[in-house]
């Protein structure tokens, strides 16, 4: 993923592409049998000579297959291409294509796909936000960033088709849910109307009278892109959901109630924009069973828990995390929900994305493996993941064992009840 002219590697920066092939053994003891795994476009990209170095990824996915763990190949992943491309450049979908028909050329035992990772977020990130390649700050950019990934990833799909007949894909985005004080419900009303473009996109929903098809086109979106996402060629055959502790938000106008460094609007009004979590909001109106719940109603299509992760000191809690998407997950299954996985990610930690990436402090986040030893070391998340491969299911905490996002402490302290 790009920032300005650096790019940040997670599989160089966790150490995965100098350990290669000893993490896919040290996976497999686990008894996981489907891995989301990168193929990603600027590690593969070609060279002046036009060719391109796939060693490193003929090892990895022999190995697996060794192991017979399937792969659910990812292609482009919070990134914007090689330097020549971007998330605003119309033609970075024909170049994700020609890289997906190549990679399906070269590796046909693969029959999972995701494109594209979490499409909408990308966009925010880089064209609302900002943080990221190209750094723009415009709804425009945005919207105009997410049709063009969601066009990436009906022409890879198509690419994939010509070497692999029967190709599934899942498709990965981020959900949370915004909730907020009576004066900033318009502005909560627009960000959970956003959250869903994406998806609806692919589904082939935002057809010429769909509320947001008129924004759209007045951002400069060719109206012949919209068309072609609408006839549905690019429905995913299961959806990712990716939900963390902070993903449900929180609006709340009452400035004077959080420091000033929390203060922030959308340019007509002033407000905070914070964890729900952190507020004492109705039980049950946040975390992992409403919002797949949300999707499950919306779209009726085969989900999986894509992304379950937890950055935090304390492992204990990472597990808690995990285990709450899980009993989620079967309490739906129990109602007709038909959800088929959950994901732990990402196996070997992460670097620096307290920051999102945008500052390098090298501050590393163990996950089932903890890299600061040598070989990786299995931590309680790892026992947690592995129980539940091999029983199923693990043991329900107690009403005491709980995270802090359940603990009566994380209201902020100006909101706290008496």
């Amino acid at each position: 993923m790009r920032v300005g002219n650096i790019w940040r590697d997670q599989v160089i920066e966790t150490g995965h592409e100098t350990r290669g092939t000893h993490d896919i053994d040290l996976v497999a003891k686990l008894g996981i049998r489907t891995l989301r795994y990168p193929v990603l476009w600027e590690r593969l990209q070609a060279d002046r000579s036009g060719s391109r170095v796939w060693d490193w990824h003929d090892r990895q996915l022999d190995r697996l297959q060794q192991h017979g763990i399937e792969v659910v190949a990812g292609l482009l992943h919070h990134g914007s291409g090689p330097r020549e491309t971007s998330l605003l450049d119309p033609a970075l979908g024909d170049g994700l294509a020609v890289h997906a028909g190549l990679v399906a050329q070269r590796y046909p035992f693969i029959k999972l796909w995701t494109p594209v990772n979490e499409p909408l977020t990308t966009a925010r990130f880089s064209c609302l936000y900002g943080h990221w390649y190209p750094h723009r700050r415009d709804e425009n950019d945005f919207l105009r960033a997410l049709v063009i990934q969601c066009r990436a990833v009906l022409l890879s799909v198509r690419a994939i088709r010509q070497h692999s007949p029967d190709p599934r894909i899942l498709q990965t985005e981020d959900l949370g849910r915004t909730f907020s004080t009576p004066p900033l419900r318009e502005q909560a009303t627009y960000e959970n109307g956003r959250r869903w473009l994406s998806l609806d996109l692919l589904h082939g929903r935002i057809d010429r009278t769909h509320p947001w098809r008129r924004r759209f086109e007045d951002a400069g979106v060719p109206a012949h892109d919209l068309d072609e996402l609408a006839t549905g060629e690019a429905k995913p055959d299961l959806i990712g959901i990716n939900h963390y502790v902070t993903s449900d938000r929180f609006l709340d106008h009452r400035l004077p109630l959080y420091p000033s460094h929390m203060h922030g609007g959308n340019g007509r009004q002033s407000y905070v924009d914070t964890e729900a979590n952190r507020i004492d909001l109705d039980p049950g109106a946040t975390g992992w069973e409403p919002r797949l719940q949300e999707a499950w109603t919306r779209y009726g299509c085969p989900m999986v828990i894509s992304e379950a992760h937890l950055g935090c000191t304390n492992p204990r809690e990472q597990v808690l995390w995990l285990a709450e998407a899980w009993q989620a997950a079967r309490s739906l299954r129990a109602d007709g929900v038909d959800i088929r996985a959950v994901t732990a990610w990402a196996l070997f930690g992460l670097v620096d994305w307290n920051t999102m990436l945008r500052e390098r402090h090298d501050l590393y986040e163990p996950a089932a493996f903890d890299i600061r030893h040598d070989p990786p070391r299995p931590t309680e998340l790892a026992a947690a993941i592995e129980m539940l491969v091999r029983q199923g299911d693990m043991e329900a905490p107690t009403a005491d064992d709980v995270g802090w996002w359940r603990r009566k402490e994380r209201v902020h302290h100006a909101l706290r009840k008496a």
